[in-house]
């Protein structure tokens, strides 16, 4: 069958680096009712992958939730899972899913907290496959500020996209990943509680002006022309693991230096294979290429500014699965 692929495509492209200001904070008046934030999901090969975002435990509320499937009208517990700090986040999986059709799940914390959603069915029949892809989601005056995003939820919802692909940068602030991260999906919940997800990180969701990743090796500076990660490493753990977790197993998990994770891999979904790609996380800094290659950038950094490649990593990765 041929199918067309529909794409709906939102740019907002920022490079601001704004130092020293904050402009928002979490809620300090979240009851236990609503202690559950947000959701993400996708469903690969019938593996459902889904991590719950919590806003912070407070005092002796336990550290795990649970993960429920509406099964002939009642609610059946099928997954158990901690609440991993920093981060508060859990990730739920299920294996042997049946994505042939549409099936309600909830989270659960502490008996208290219910957070309900969709799981969709695999658009594989359908003739035109929709995509939604956004960018670069700020809240800072400079890019016009903490404007609602009800819009383009709203028109998303009557779109009713197969799949979401945030594409990066999810987050702006450089520091408090955590915090603006809980804006961000929250903004966004009525969408992803439905719906299955892409989610990659960029440059200022780990904190950094800029990103070559350089196999994650350390970095003193924010500018990431150098090479490498800015960041603690706890930092850069926790904000994949926010954004990443839900998705397909990693196509080599094998972590990178100071013990960094990766998570490049494909998605299978309405019959058509996603490859999900994070090649800025092993290119060698703007700086080193010369060093590298000085027949190829024979003026340096100067040259080596116009280049754009794919890592080894990632092109064995496609080579053996496209």
């Amino acid at each position: 069958m041929n199918k067309q692929i529909s794409t709906v495509v939102m740019l907002f492209f920022f490079t601001t680096i704004i130092v020293g200001q904050e402009f928002i904070s979490i809620p300090t008046n979240i009851k236990k009712e609503d202690r559950i934030a947000f959701t993400l999901y996708t469903v690969h090969e019938n593996t459902l992958k889904l991590t719950a975002q919590f806003y912070p435990i407070i005092n002796f509320e336990p550290f795990e939730a649970s993960l429920e499937i509406e099964e002939n009208g009642k609610w059946v517990k099928k997954a158990t899972a901690p609440i991993r700090y920093p981060g508060y986040t859990s990730l739920f999986r299920l294996e042997n899913w049946d994505d042939t059709k549409e099936i309600n799940y909830r989270v659960v914390h502490n008996n208290k907290a219910f957070y309900e959603g969709i799981i969709r069915k695999n658009p594989i029949h359908k003739d035109t496959f929709t995509l939604a892809a956004l960018t670069c989601n700020s809240v800072y005056p400079q890019h016009g500020g903490d404007i609602s995003r009800d819009d383009i939820v709203s028109n998303l919802t009557k779109l009713q996209p197969d799949l979401i692909f945030f594409s990066g940068d999810q987050v702006y602030d450089h520091s408090q990943h955590y915090i603006y991260w809980l804006k961000f999906g929250t903004d966004f919940k009525e969408l992803l509680r439905n719906t299955p997800t892409i989610c990659i990180t960029d440059d200022h969701d780990v904190g950094q002006g800029n990103i070559w990743g350089a196999n994650g090796k350390k970095t003193e500076t924010r500018s990431g022309v150098s090479g490498g990660y800015y960041m603690p490493v706890e930092y850069v753990k926790e904000v994949e693991r926010a954004q990443t977790s839900h998705l397909p197993d990693a196509y080599d998990p094998t972590p990178i230096e100071q013990g960094i994770g990766v998570y490049y891999t494909d998605l299978k979904w309405g019959g058509i294979s996603f490859a999900i790609l994070e090649d800025r996380k092993f290119k060698s800094g703007l700086l080193d290429l010369p060093k590298y290659a000085p027949d190829i950038f024979p003026d340096g950094t100067r040259d080596a500014l116009l280049i754009l490649m794919l890592t080894l990593e990632n092109l064995i990765f496609l080579e053996q699965n496209y």
